[in-house]
C-alpha cells in the first residue's frame, strides 16, 4: 500500500488511552506490527502518559518514537530526562495546563523547561468559550509553541461544537501555529456514535476545514458535513499544494485505533491499496 503524502504520519498511536485502553504490552506489540506493515507511513509516534513512561521504556525497543502527555508544566524537565534514560526517541511533548499560576504564565513555564529539548511541544488549550483561551493563545504565539485541541472524550460534554473547533482552527491558521488533535476522531467523517450518541468530529472534516481556513473560506459547513463521499471528493479536488499546506498546519491526531482510519480512507477511495490485509493488526477501539 502506498500512503499519499497528505496522509503520512497522520495518526499517532494512542492505543493505551480511552476508549481503547489497550494493555501497554499489547499496544507496544501492535505498534511494532503497524510499523512493519504496508500502512506504516500512516502511523505517527506512540503516545504515552508520563505515569507509564518508565514501564514503556522497559517494554519498548530502543529508539521507539514517542510523544508524551505531560500532566503539568512543572513535569516537563523530568519527562525529557526519563525518556532519554529509557532509550526512547522523544518526538513530542503534549503538556496539560492546570495548577498554580495564570494560564499565560504556565505556558511560559512550558516554553522555558522545553527550550533545550528541541522537541515539538504542544500545549493543550482550553475551549474557545473559556475565558483563559485568549491568554493561552497569546502565550503560545509569544513562545513559539504548538497547539493541541481536545476534540472529544468519554462523555458528551467533552465534545466541542463545530463553532468551537472552527474557532480553534481559524485562530491557529491565522497565526501560523501548527496544531494537533486528540480524542474522538475515530473516523474520517463527522457522525453520531451508535453506542453512545456522542457527536464525533471527523479527521477528514478537520483536514478540509484547515484547507478552507488557509484559503480564507468559511470552515463551519465543512466541520458539519456528514456525507463521506462528498467530503472525500472535496479533499481529492484540492490542489496538492493546498492539501500539503493543510497537513503542515494540522500535523496529526491521536487515535486508539490505527486500522479504523486506514479502513475509512480506503473506503472513501482516498487510498488505493495494492494489497490490503486488514487482519494484520487489530487494536481495540
Amino acid at each position: 500500500m502506498s500512503i499519499p503524502p497528505p496522509f503520512r504520519h497522520l495518526v499517532d498511536d494512542a492505543a493505551i488511552f480511552p476508549p481503547g485502553l489497550a494493555p501497554l504490552p499489547d499496544a507496544v506489540a501492535a505498534h511494532a506490527a503497524h510499523l512493519r506493515s504496508d500502512h506504516a507511513a500512516l502511523v505517527g509516534p506512540f503516545l504515552v502518559d508520563a505515569a507509564r513512561l518508565d514501564d514503556l521504556g522497559a517494554l519498548a525497543p530502543a529508539g521507539l518514537a514517542v510523544s508524551v502527555v505531560v500532566p503539568a508544566p512543572d513535569a516537563v524537565t523530568d519527562v525529557v530526562a526519563r525518556a532519554g534514560a529509557a532509550g526512547l526517541v522523544l518526538a513530542g511533548l503534549e503538556v496539560k495546563l492546570g495548577g498554580a499560576g495564570a494560564p499565560g504564565a504556565q505556558v511560559a513555564q512550558v516554553a522555558e523547561l522545553s527550550a533545550g529539548s528541541g522537541v515539538p511541544t504542544h500545549v493543550e488549550v482550553p475551549r474557545v468559550t473559556d475565558p483563559a483561551w485568549p491568554a493561552v493563545l497569546d502565550a503560545v504565539l509569544a513562545h513559539g509553541l504548538r497547539l493541541k485541541f481536545r476534540t472529544g472524550g468519554t462523555e458528551a460534554a467533552a465534545f466541542p461544537f463545530e463553532a468551537e473547533v472552527g474557532g480553534w482552527i481559524e485562530a491557529a491558521v491565522a497565526h501560523g501555529v501548527p496544531f494537533k488533535c486528540t480524542a474522538g476522531l475515530h473516523h474520517a467523517v463527522r457522525h453520531t456514535g451508535p453506542a453512545t450518541g456522542f457527536e464525533h468530529h471527523g479527521y477528514l472534516n478537520i483536514l478540509l476545514a484547515t484547507a478552507r481556513a488557509l484559503a480564507g473560506a468559511p470552515v463551519a459547513p465543512v466541520l458539519a458535513e456528514r456525507d463521506g463521499p462528498a467530503l472525500a471528493r472535496a479533499v481529492a479536488l484540492l490542489p496538492p499544494e493546498d492539501l500539503l499546506a493543510a497537513r503542515a498546519a494540522f500535523t496529526s491526531y491521536g487515535s486508539c485505533s490505527i486500522l479504523e482510519p486506514l479502513e475509512d480512507l480506503t473506503a472513501l477511495h482516498l487510498l488505493h491499496p495494492t494489497d490490503v490485509h486488514p487482519a494484520d493488526v487489530r487494536t481495540t477501539d
